[in-house]
């Protein structure tokens, strides 16, 4: 486990890996928008992305997601996955690593061509934020200027999803963002690093977790008795650390039956967590935009080609 964190400062060196982190993310997530067209496989497409950040010289921070429609985060495709992109909106976020340090971003797609304003709710509301972000901006303002963007467009934010602060081998960590105005006088630090992600919905505003989940993330390393569980457990802490991977991943290398039956005793012992897709509650569209951002006297966006 890293126990290095940006805010006790960020070394030249692992700034270049930062800045690279965020360089892939974003050439791998335009790549990736590209290839969301009619009659593609969500699950080809996924592939070809993560080949990508490979090839480009990155590691997965997290799965490719591609979350269609009312589904906002967290769609990852199965190792069988039969979704075939027609008129969907299609939410793409890529995450990138480099030593742990982490670039992420997303951006929308709209197939159906019924959805422009609410994809350039999302953008704008994004855009318009990065725009007030400084040492010593308050949380609530952030997610102030977020809210009225996207209701200007006449949708809502999603209130209960967030960006987030980003630290080595973490993609969650505070602050939290939020794409309201919650009145947070929380202020942003000199060296913070975060994720800020809007999403705009023509639906209720808020989301729900669905019951299965194809990502995980390990969190209680501890011994556990089945051998298939402990070989999948060493696999995973030694090569994903505490970053999220999927299904997919591992059955391509054990088998669907013996990762399946593993994840189930890594979960049913608390080793692992899941992150489910998250629909809206109301069944709304949902449409997402998001950029990394170094917090510094100038701030940077790292995540821009």
């Amino acid at each position: 486990m890293e126990e290095k964190s940006v805010l006790d400062g960020i070394t030249p060196e692992d700034l270049e890996n930062w800045r690279k982190a965020g360089k892939i993310s974003a050439q791998a997530l335009e790549y990736g928008g590209g290839l969301i067209k009619k009659n593609a496989s969500l699950l080809e497409v996924s592939d070809l992305i993560e080949k990508k950040i490979i090839d480009l010289g990155g590691q997965m921070a997290f799965p490719a997601q591609i979350s269609c429609d009312n589904i906002a985060a967290h769609y990852c495709a199965d190792p069988d996955d039969k979704t075939i992109f027609e008129n969907q909106v299609a939410s793409l976020d890529v995450g990138v690593h480099i030593e742990g340090a982490i670039g992420d971003n997303a951006l929308t797609v709209d197939l159906s061509g019924k959805w422009s304003e609410l994809v350039k709710a999302s953008r704008e509301a994004l855009n318009n934020a990065i725009k007030i972000v400084q040492i010593g901006t308050p949380l609530g303002e952030i997610g102030k200027t977020i809210q009225e963007t996207i209701s200007s467009h006449g949708f809502s934010p999603v209130k209960n999803l967030s960006g987030h602060g980003l630290d080595y081998y973490d993609i969650h960590t505070k602050p939290t963002i939020p794409n309201f105005d919650t009145g947070d006088k929380t202020e942003l630090k000199k060296g913070m690093i975060i994720a800020i992600e809007p999403f705009a919905t023509n639906g209720a505003g808020m989301i729900y977790e669905k019951e299965r989940a194809n990502i995980f993330a390990l969190v209680n390393p501890k011994p556990v008795r089945s051998p298939f569980a402990r070989e999948i457990l060493k696999f995973v802490a030694e090569n994903y650390k505490t970053l999220p991977f999927t299904t997919r991943w591992l059955s391509r290398k054990f088998g669907l039956g013996k990762t399946n039956f593993a994840l189930r005793e890594l979960l049913k012992n608390k080793i692992i967590k899941q992150f489910p897709p998250l629909p809206e509650k109301n069944k709304g569209i949902v449409s997402q935009a998001e950029h990394t951002l170094l917090i510094e006297d100038k701030i940077e966006i790292l995540t821009k080609i």
